[in-house]
């Protein structure tokens, strides 16, 4: 069973791809093993949903940043008859990525890591450019990809973490911290409700780093 939330505050424009997406999705996705196993919930710009729905533990979460993820997401949510939560902002990045299980790794660093969930990569990209930080990318926060994250952390000169979300700052703070519990680390999070600044992003960042 699938359903598609769009509360869309304050009248904000969708992203018409990522909205396409889910409805191209849909129809070809087949469930395997008995009908109704798997509901796959789909929020728009839902924030609150999306804070809700990442402390259940009962519930995969899905964050994809470009249309061809969001297929990827509800198709593999529907044949796997998960208990599915797909996140979408009202951006997109420019390049699909993360079709794979796990975070990837995007970009090689060695003065701390940052995890570009969903929608953030691109301003990311942009905000830590002549930085020699690793950048994870995200699509999925839930089941968390615990050694993606430590292998990066162990891989750079300081175990500093910059957790970059389009929702509420902090909101996989939690994952970092259970990953990382034996590494003494340091932690930035941050969030944007969807919208992100990239100049926000770059300002915090250097003045995060050491």
């Amino acid at each position: 069973m699938t359903r598609h939330r769009n509360p869309s505050p304050g009248g904000l424009a969708v992203h018409p791809d990522m909205l396409q997406a889910v409805a191209e999705s849909l129809p070809a996705a087949r469930p395997v093993g008995p009908a109704g196993r798997g509901t796959v919930l789909v929020g728009y710009r839902a924030v609150e949903e999306l804070a809700r729905f990442a402390t259940d533990p009962r519930w995969s979460v899905h964050v994809p940043g470009h249309p061809d993820e969001v297929r990827h997401a509800i198709g593999r949510a529907v044949r796997r008859g998960e208990r599915a939560y797909v996140h979408l902002s009202g951006e997109s990045n420019t390049e699909a990525r993360c079709l794979a299980e796990g975070f990837e790794l995007v970009r090689d660093g060695f003065d701390g890591v940052v995890l570009a969930v969903g929608t953030a990569l691109d301003p990311v990209l942009r905000a830590t450019a002549g930085l020699d930080l690793a950048v994870l990318y995200a699509a999925t926060l839930r089941p968390f990809d615990e050694v993606g994250l430590r292998t990066a952390v162990l891989a750079a000169d300081h175990a500093d973490v910059v957790l970059v979300e389009p929702g509420p700052p902090g909101l996989s703070a939690r994952h970092v911290a259970e990953t990382l519990v034996h590494v003494p680390h340091r932690l930035l999070p941050l969030g944007g409700a969807d919208g992100l600044d990239e100049d926000v992003l770059a300002r915090a960042v250097r003045d995060f780093l050491r």
